[in-house]
């Protein structure tokens, strides 16, 4: 016997066939208005079409992550409009159904939705990375020196420099941080007085330091060092003076990572925990913004598509608002910044009961 009936299949096909175009459309509407704004300074930079297309592309993901509810939203009030529009729910109910039952392929295809936008937001911070890189959108200081900072380097690994000096290709009271998962991959600290870079093995070597390795977290091995090189840390000094990482160009647990150095240097980091949490509260909305959209869906009767598309604009506009003042009041301490990320989709779901409770089934 198949888990869905010839029903189900009816309705989530029905949703699906929305719900992929408009994940697809919104990425390339973006890139047209983006590219249409910005391709006088990208041509400025030299930059090879070539390049310039294949930095779109790998654009793509991060879009995608971001309009997933709101694809979920626009193919929830769609097909439930047509469905109310066409009297098949009206059908439905008289053979039995009820309006709960009959949007269940929906809620099972925003599942879905949530798992991928899960593992779109798992893949989106190396592409953004790629995207930088081929855009040649680093920002690099001229200066030639740098004082009190914090790196975010590849692989997890978090750098916290006293002072670098590009031209003397050295550091001052560097500490080297990864983060680890258990006894086989452990977390490390590397503390150093110094640190010069060889420009022949193109990697740096710490001076007078101690490395402590955390197999456990009651476990602390400490070993002392003269000088160490790090064959991973081979970052050149002209690098260090760029700009910092942004939230979007690192996964939920480099972030972590880059958060916990930062606390512990004094650093406010309020919005980047937002910014951390949103990664998981997103994708996760795609199931609350069904909820609600499904039985504000049922009002389209007579409106027809001009009124599915104003619910679902204006929908989609005050969630990003609403994600954009919860980042606002998260990153300033009003709320717990991890609460914060969660307040549009806790709002939206609230609305989306109450609605639920009012439908007639």
């Amino acid at each position: 016997m198949r888990v869905l009936k010839p029903l189900d299949r009816y309705v989530l096909a029905e949703w699906v066939k929305i719900f992929t175009g408009t994940a697809l459309g919104f990425p390339l509407l973006v890139i047209i208005i983006d590219l249409t704004e910005k391709l006088d300074k990208y041509l400025d930079r030299n930059l090879r079409p070539q390049d310039i297309a294949l930095a779109y592309l790998y654009g793509v993901p991060d879009t995608m992550f971001l309009v997933m509810p709101a694809a979920v939203l626009f193919a929830t009030v769609f097909s439930v409009g047509s469905f109310t529009r066409h009297s098949e729910i009206t059908a439905a109910k008289a053979s039995g159904i009820s309006f709960y039952r009959f949007i269940l392929p929906m809620a099972f295809g925003a599942l879905m939705a949530t798992a991928a936008g899960l593992g779109i937001g798992a893949v989106s911070p190396y592409t953004n990375a790629r995207r930088v890189e081929l855009l040649k959108e680093r920002q690099f200081s001229n200066r030639s020196t740098r004082f009190n900072f914090t790196y975010a380097a590849d692989g997890g690994r978090v750098y916290t420099v006293g002072g670098a000096d590009v031209e003397q290709r050295a550091l001052t009271e560097v500490v080297v941080e990864r983060k680890g998962k258990d006894a086989a991959y452990p977390t490390y600290f590397v503390s150093a007085r110094s640190g010069k870079y060889d420009v022949r093995r193109k990697q740096w070597t710490l001076h007078s330091g101690v490395m402590h390795i955390l197999p456990t977290d009651s476990m602390n091995i400490s070993i002392a060092f003269d000088s160490l090189r790090d064959r991973r840390m081979t970052e050149e000094p002209k690098a260090l003076m760029a700009s910092s990482k942004v939230p979007d160009e690192m996964t939920f647990a480099d972030l972590g990572a880059f958060i916990e150095a930062l606390e512990r240097s004094g650093s406010d980091v309020g919005a980047l925990k937002v910014g951390r949490m949103l990664k998981i509260a997103i994708p996760v909305t795609c199931v609350i913004i069904m909820l609600f959209g499904a039985p504000l869906a049922t009002s389209t009767q007579r409106g027809g598509t001009a009124f599915g598309v104003g619910i679902s604009l204006g929908t989609t506009v005050i969630f990003l608002m609403l994600v954009q003042l919860t980042q606002a009041i998260g990153s300033k301490g009003l709320v717990p910044p991890n609460l914060a990320a969660w307040l549009p989709g806790l709002v939206f779901g609230t609305v989306g009961i109450a609605l639920l409770a009012r439908v007639r089934t």
